[in-house]
């Protein structure tokens, strides 16, 4: 029962910053989204680590926020 709890809070911290990432992303604001991006990254590896989210869903999801950030920079240059 602990170890459940441990984990929810540990999801539902990773969602949060998920959430900052992408929230950045849709505000159109390149550098807030990056910064969101460097803390998320080491709290998501962690998440890994504890063994709650498996390696692949943390890289697609990872993979997906940093080439929606790239496409924002694209967006911002033309």
């Amino acid at each position: 029962k602990a170890k459940e709890t441990v984990n929810k809070a540990r999801k539902s911290r990773i969602r949060t910053f998920i959430r900052k990432v992408e929230d950045s992303i849709k505000a159109g604001n390149e550098v807030n989204a990056r910064t969101a991006f460097k803390v998320l990254e080491p709290e998501i590896m962690k998440g890994v680590t504890k063994k709650v989210f498996k390696l692949n869903t943390a890289a697609r999801k990872l993979r997906r926020l940093a080439e929606s950030i790239r496409k924002l920079k694209l967006v911002e240059k033309a």
